[in-house]
């Protein structure tokens, strides 16, 4: 089987391929991870490529606009190191993998105008997207199947642009303000779900962690009032176009109690399926027949803790569990960093490309 008849066959729930399709979460290491990669491989490819992933994924084409945000930070003193992403959300480098999400555009905002006259991004305009036809076309020749990513798609931009601890505040004092945001970003997130499944992915990826290692951040009933209709929504536009299309949903963190809201919405593939605070047996159970399962392999837990052994019995374990029915793709709950040895990587990587069905 080619990779990308495998990865379609798991996960549209059509059967049970030759083996497992594979990846390492979104594609990714971290910065200090990617070092320690080319240290060990010798190789100036990516790691998809060198592994040898059964997907690829695309993302729309760089932005022409002035992404200069400083002006919606009046009176505040920048840090010098702060980068703008093309929400405006400014972020400054740390210590760590991960950088300080820092400056949020919308924190100041009082009212529905103000969230209006900003400055949205153009990621709704054909432009962006003028490259990728033939983009997924050469990936299709080549045996791939295509990722549109879409992560940080509602509930995570939001909160970024306006704070997290405001935008929480907001559900319950200022309901209008938060709908006007959560208006803004459906409209460019519905446009481009349209341009990615116009040009020819096969998946469309979603992702917005709803949900601690608890439960919810919020209630179930704020969920359906704020956030459901808009994936909903995108979901919907991707089907009319090319009902083939499928939809991931990634979150990360105790997710058994919101499943049955994602396939309401017409979620095909349920991300990463998170090991250390999910039962992964009731999950199958309750919701295989309706859902297919990308990940599974925990990041907390076997992978930096483990032996390579242990790694290779976490993915026998992992398949037997979420891929009983084989709609399973093998990846680890989330991208990789420094403290998951080397050898443990390698042995996920042999062990999943050398699993059977």
């Amino acid at each position: 089987m080619t990779s990308r008849e495998r990865v379609l066959m798991a996960m549209s729930r059509k059967g049970k391929p030759d083996r497992p399709p594979f990846e390492i979460s979104w594609g990714a290491f971290t910065p200090n991870l990617m070092r320690i990669f080319r240290e060990q491989t010798d190789s100036n490819l990516t790691p998809d490529e060198f592994f040898n992933f059964d997907t690829r994924s695309v993302t729309p084409d760089p932005t022409t606009k002035n992404c200069d945000f400083s002006r919606w930070f009046s009176g505040i003193e920048l840090d010098e190191s702060v980068k703008f992403n093309e929400w405006g959300v400014g972020t400054v480098p740390t210590e760590y993998e991960i950088p300080d999400f820092k400056y949020h555009p919308l924190a100041k905002m009082e009212t529905v105008s103000e969230i209006e006259a900003y400055d949205w991004p153009d990621i709704d305009k054909a432009y962006r997207y003028e490259s990728l036809k033939g983009k997924i076309d050469v990936l299709h020749a080549r045996g791939y199947s295509v990722n549109g990513e879409m992560y940080q798609t509602i509930f995570e931009t939001a909160w970024l642009m306006r704070d997290m601890n405001q935008f929480l505040q907001d559900m319950y004092l200022n309901q209008p303000l938060i709908e006007a945001i959560i208006e803004q970003i459906t409209y460019l997130r519905v446009e481009q779900a349209i341009h990615f499944t116009k040009a020819g992915v096969d998946i469309i990826r979603l992702g917005d962690d709803i949900v601690t290692q608890r439960g919810l951040l919020f209630s179930k009933e704020f969920y359906r009032k704020f956030f459901k209709p808009s994936v909903k929504k995108i979901v919907e536009e991707v089907k009319r176009i090319n009902p083939e299309v499928l939809v991931f949903m990634h979150s990360c963190g105790k997710i058994e109690e919101m499943i049955p809201e994602y396939i309401d919405c017409g979620i095909d593939i349920l991300n990463p399926v998170q090991p250390e605070c999910n039962d992964l047996v009731y999950i199958e159970k309750e919701f295989g027949s309706d859902i297919a399962f990308w990940g599974g392999l925990g990041v907390q837990s076997v992978l930096p803790n483990g032996t390579p052994d242990d790694v290779r019995s976490a993915v026998i374990d992992t398949q037997n569990i979420l891929g009983k029915r084989g709609s399973w793709l093998a990846a680890p709950a989330h991208i990789l960093d420094p403290t998951i040895p080397w050898e443990n990587i390698i042995a996920f990587v042999d062990s999943a490309k050398n699993a059977t069905y």
